[in-house]
């Protein structure tokens, strides 16, 4: 029987950072023998996407980053806000083919790891450990087990849950004929577009130079768009908002990233865990998830050294977890105005403090503060009843075959 210390099922962001973590940080003992099973159907691995994050300094992924502002802008439906500093943080752009290709070099470099092409269609508890089964090429069953199992692949159903939001949109990388953006500034959220029934829209713009950039149009409503909806509200956004005629599209991509607060087991047996945002490592009411999955594999990878049981810790602390169920709940039923509210949240809150609260890394008090620069009474409302709604199932709804979860750091 094929035997590893460690069996990482998906090779996305959250199963190659754990794979990173694990065979390079230091501590007693040699490094696990990990293997990294990798999906063999095409139309089971993500398509290539982006990933944003903030963090002071140079990381440790450095070299992957394709472009990164000090600078973030808001701006409100009626064209008012402005541009906020970052310091100490700078907001950073990962492509997800070059974070790929600098996290498997360092792999190569360790014997212990292998790469096990296989479509994985059972992953189960056993003696000792854990079983992981699939068929690999030309139909061939694989069994591998390990002591333990770190299943990465999105759920197939959301958990139950009081509120829920998909998080939607489509982008394109364009170029300019003449220099249209500063590169040193991104526009996080531009709510200069029409507003949906339900829930908010906004742009998006990276600049990756100063005639490049990624724009996006983006909602958090209950349902995506179709690939044509998308489309019209691009060109609408991109020619009639920025005034960029003659820019020309050269990539797209697209995707899905759910918004809710279901809870999501992090621990499905004796020697399975579930990690990155099958193991709750999306924040549900931003999206953004790549932080949170190197938190999560550091500490996995710390717990492995130690020779404790590597349960994956709650990416997010429970004050940020419940502060997210109340903002759910707020855009759920409509009790407040999107797009006003995270202008104000903005234009009212310091930008180091506002990135730390993003990132669950705010004090008790950051926290109050922030709240009271939101509408209180409608947040208060929603607080005292959430403890008595029930989670239920989420209706089941037709997402478009073009969506991909991006999984990962949103907007």
């Amino acid at each position: 029987m094929d035997q590893s210390d460690v069996i990482i099922v998906g090779a996305g962001a959250a199963g190659l950072s754990l794979a990173h973590h694990l065979v390079g940080t230091d501590g007693p003992g040699a490094p696990p023998t990990v293997t990294l099973v990798d999906a063999l159907d095409e139309a089971l691995r993500p398509p290539e996407r982006t990933w944003c994050f903030w963090e002071e300094g140079d990381g440790e992924f450095e070299d992957a980053v394709t472009a990164s502002w000090r600078w973030l802008r808001v701006v409100g439906a009626d064209g008012t806000g402005g541009s906020h500093r970052t310091s100490p943080y700078r907001y950073k752009m990962i492509r997800s083919t070059a974070f790929q290709e600098l996290v498997e070099r360092g792999l190569a470099r360790h014997a212990g790891v292998r790469t096990v092409h296989a479509d994985v269609d059972t992953v189960r508890d056993v003696r000792g450990g854990a079983e992981v089964g699939g068929t690999a090429a030309g139909g061939r069953r694989v069994t591998l087990r390990a002591r333990w199992v770190f299943d990465s692949r999105p759920p197939r159903d959301l958990p139950r849950a009081r509120s829920t939001l998909l998080q939607h949109f489509r982008g394109w990388f364009v170029r300019t004929e003449t220099p249209a953006f500063d590169p040193d500034v991104a526009l996080l959220m531009d709510f200069r577009t029409p507003q949906p029934r339900h829930g908010v829209s906004f742009g998006y713009v990276l600049p990756t130079g100063p005639d490049e950039a990624l724009v996006e149009y983006t909602e958090f409503s209950p349902v995506p768009l179709t690939r044509d909806a998308y489309e019209r509200r691009l060109r609408h956004y991109t020619r009639e908002v920025l005034g960029l005629d003659s820019a020309r599209v050269h990539r797209c991509e697209q995707g899905v990233i759910p918004m809710t607060d279901a809870v999501f087991p992090r621990r499905v047996g004796r020697s399975v865990f579930r990690i990155g945002t099958a193991g709750g490592a999306t924040r549900p009411a931003t999206g953004y998830t790549f932080a949170a999955v190197q938190r999560q594999s550091r500490a996995i990878a710390a717990a492995y050294r130690r020779g404790a049981v590597p349960v994956p810790p709650a990416p997010y602390p429970a004050r940020a977890r419940a502060m997210d169920a109340v903002l759910l709940r707020l855009l759920v039923r409509e009790r407040v105005d999107g797009a006003r509210f995270f202008t104000d949240l903005f234009e009212n809150t310091p930008t180091a403090r506002l990135l730390r609260f993003l990132d669950g890394g705010t004090r008790l008090w950051e926290d109050i503060a922030i709240g009271m620069r939101t509408p209180v009474l409608p947040m208060l409302r929603t607080a005292a009843e959430l403890p008595l709604l029930p989670r239920r199932d989420r209706p089941a709804r037709p997402v478009p075959a073009s969506a991909a979860d991006r999984s990962v750091v949103g907007p």
